[in-house]
């Protein structure tokens, strides 16, 4: 499985595989996926490495795959046509269309590019459903694999811009399977001619990432590389087709381009820490980190790439080791992490834990000096017994009565080697975990380090 992958979306340059041993190419592409996709580099195949091939994604190679100059592989005109040639039995076929004239309109909101469709003929844009091999020399390869590919404008000739979709897979127009509105909108973008992007909360990220399509926005990496081919939509008017009839007039400027946080950004606030076992996992808005402090390795994913379940946005989250969970929090809702997998019966409601009145938690702590988990909420703390599953007597308390020199309202919170971490806006204020002595104040990124 692994070296197929690795040769359909990996292809060396021509040339630079010739004479060069089947293991060490393989070490090669190995190296470059890696590289990719943020992991730890080791030209080895691990399980971590086996866990990303395994993910549905898009077809198209990660690395250049076509040997174009730059400029080649745009349209020279802004007016396309598409066409619709067959549909999938999985959805009706006005869903069919209206995912597809959406996922277009994803483009054109941002760029001067228009789409007409038509009905027959041969249009810039064919789109077609189809199974195993059809024709293109790239064969689909069953359900839960590759989704679908598609073809950069030039220099391809009479396949230059065509969409093609696995029928094997199940699509949909729900936030379920595989929403085809979010296929249709990554393929089109090779349609236009973007690469894949090594961005995790990129729309051209290569893998399948089950996104709200109710809420959805073109994020800003895409947005910036669509517009340096096409540049920006002149009126900022989000097209209208003829046969659509709004409700009301539409707002003259498309949703607001989410953006992929910063990890070296001075400013930096994150929404949550907690340990994940041997890692430490930085949480903020749609992302995580990954952190392996032994390796200084840092991935960045976007949540709903593990766990579609999971909101974004998380108020808090905390390890318990008695359990060997990671409980994340949001609102008066608990959810419970075994590994990668979602704890069976959660969500819960927070009062589970017997916090009284809180609708919202800002941090939480286990204190593994005392075995006891602490909320933070409104500059308080409540202290919970997990043995006894009662709260402690005598809480709340007011957090500079338990950490004196604490500044500021907690945000995040989690204790490593024998200190406690409290994080506050920007700043992370260390503490030692026994006694409560304010050692330092540090940026919050302390543990995501920037290398120049």
């Amino acid at each position: 499985m692994a070296e197929s992958f690795l040769n359909k979306l990996y292809p060396l340059p021509v040339g630079l595989s010739d004479g060069i041993q089947s293991f060490n190419s393989m070490s090669l592409k190995l190296k470059e996926m890696q590289s990719f996709f943020g992991l730890k580099v080791t030209g080895k195949l691990n399980e971590e490495t086996l866990d990303v091939m395994k993910k549905p994604r898009c077809g198209v190679p990660d690395v250049a795959a076509y040997s174009a100059s730059e400029g080649d592989s745009k349209w020279k005109k802004n007016d396309l046509t598409y066409r619709i040639e067959n549909y999938t039995p999985d959805m009706r076929k006005a869903d069919v269309d209206a995912a597809f004239q959406k996922a277009l309109q994803v483009w054109s909101d941002v760029t001067p590019l228009r789409f007409t469709r038509i009905f027959s003929g041969t249009a810039d844009i064919m789109i077609s459903f189809a199974v195993g091999d059809h024709g293109d020399n790239s064969p689909f390869d069953g359900p839960n694999k590759i989704l679908a590919h598609a073809f950069l404008p030039y220099p391809h000739g009479d396949i230059g811009g065509d969409a093609h979709f696995d029928d094997d897979e199940d699509f949909t127009k729900y936030n379920k399977d595989y929403n085809l509105f979010l296929v249709a909108a990554h393929e089109f973008g090779h349609s236009l001619g973007l690469h894949h992007s090594q961005d995790p909360g990129a729309l051209m990220y290569p893998n399948y990432v089950n996104r709200d399509v109710n809420t959805f926005a073109l994020p800003q990496d895409d947005v910036n590389g669509i517009q340096y081919l096409y540049g920006p939509n002149s009126d900022g008017t989000p097209e209208v087709t003829p046969d659509q009839k709004p409700d009301k007039t539409p707002d003259k400027s498309p949703p607001t381009a989410p953006s992929t946080p910063d990890k070296c950004s001075p400013k930096l606030v994150l929404d949550a820490v907690t340990m994940f076992r041997e890692e430490i996992m930085f949480f903020k808005g749609s992302f995580f980190w990954r952190s392996y402090p032994l390796s200084n390795t840092v991935e960045h994913h976007l949540i709903k790439a593990f766990w579609p379940e999971i909101p974004d946005n998380i108020d808090a989250a905390f390890e318990s080791p008695s359990d060997d969970k990671v409980y994340l929090f949001k609102g008066e809702k608990v959810w419970a992490l075994y590994g990668y997998d979602l704890a069976r019966g959660y969500p819960k409601h927070i009062s589970s834990f017997g916090l009284p009145k809180v609708k919202k938690v800002d941090a939480v702590l286990y204190d593994e000096q005392t075995y006891k988990i602490l909320f933070f909420a409104n500059n308080k703390i409540y202290s919970y017994d997990e043995m006894t599953r009662r709260m402690d007597k005598g809480y709340p308390k007011k957090v500079k009565d338990v950490f004196p020199e604490m500044k500021g309202k907690v945000t995040a919170a989690f204790q490593y080697k024998g200190f406690t971490y409290l994080f506050s806006g920007p700043k992370m204020f260390e503490f030692e975990s026994y006694d409560k002595t304010l050692y330092r104040v540090l940026n919050n990124n302390y543990f995501l380090p920037c290398y120049s």
